[in-house]
């Protein structure tokens, strides 16, 4: 599999990176770079996590995950995003106090750095660029982000060189850090919405219920859930009323729910006036006249 590859490449460019940006952080005093050192830190540690967790989601559905591992890759990003997320409120930290407490710097060994850091960088962001689920991107956006990060403080670097304001280092670290931070949050709130089984974004229930409807002999349907296990493969579940042969309608209700992205798609046909032992099916046994039930008992269960 290329994306897991390019997400071990960009391990190890950006482990090995971080300790030559630590080394250099201290021998220029620069905060902007210590604080990227500390980003990209935890880019490699997440990056590392994200490679195994990504390798471990390719994994085929077995009897202790029968859903697969798909949501592995969700741990990735969320561990990446979490590691994201402390490093920019520390790093935001301690430019704060180097704006009280200014520090001589090295500013031509900042330049070459920064030169050194937007190169590595953006060959890490070249290898992971076209990666499809969550883990993959969060990988990615942190790439760009280093990219960002230090074309940004190589600007500031030459800024500084050539008019000795100390004070722009810590406040270039302050906006790269806000800007992760940002971009990490709203990282979060996509893998929260996921493990809160919530209707992936792009789908409107309404919509696809409607479309259902249309579908000719389809009486009614309930009991409709949809959601996705990583970002990128969505899945549904429902009851359908029907009169017709049941395969043919399952078969055309799965070709046009897979034209909205949704691939794995699982369908419980019923008879009209069919018993079924749960509230929402009496209420809409009342609406529509039609009854359901589970397939436990398709017959008898008169009203």
């Amino acid at each position: 599999m290329r994306s897991d590859k390019n997400i071990l490449v960009a391990f190890i460019l950006n482990l090995a990176f971080s300790i030559f940006e630590l080394i250099g952080g201290a021998f220029t005093n620069s905060v902007a770079i210590i604080s990227d050192a500390i980003h990209d830190m935890g880019d490699a540690i997440s990056i590392g996590a994200a490679y195994v967790l990504e390798r471990k989601s390719k994994g085929k559905p077995d009897k202790n995950y029968t859903y697969g591992y798909l949501r592995y890759s969700v741990l990735g990003s969320l561990i990446t995003t979490l590691i994201l997320l402390i490093g920019s409120v520390l790093v935001i930290y301690n430019s704060i106090v180097r704006i009280i407490n200014p520090v001589e710097i090295n500013y031509d060994g900042m330049i070459i750095f920064a030169i050194v850091g937007a190169v590595v960088n953006f060959l890490a962001a070249y290898f992971t660029r076209d990666g499809k689920s969550l883990n993959q991107k969060a990988v990615n956006l942190h790439m760009l982000e280093d990219v960002l990060g230090w074309i940004v403080v190589l600007v500031g670097a030459i800024i500084m060189r050539f008019t000795d304001w100390a004070i722009i280092d810590p406040l270039l670290s302050i906006g790269v850090a806000g800007f992760i931070l940002y971009h990490a949050l709203r990282n979060l709130k996509e893998i929260v919405d996921i493990i809160l089984e919530k209707t992936p974004s792009g789908i409107d229930v309404d919509e696809i219920t409607k479309l259902i409807k249309q579908v000719d002999g389809i009486i009614g349907v309930h009991h409709m859930h949809i959601w996705s296990m990583d970002g990128y493969h969505n899945y549904a579940t429902m009851h359908l009323v029907t009169q017709r042969n049941f395969q043919e309608v399952k078969a055309e209700v799965k070709k046009l729910l897979s034209k909205h992205n949704i691939g794995h798609v699982t369908i419980e046909c019923e008879m009209k006036f069919e018993y079924c032992p749960d509230k929402v099916c009496r209420i809409e046994h009342i609406e529509s006249s039609c009854g359901c039930g589970h397939h436990h008992h398709h017959h008898g269960h008169s009203h």
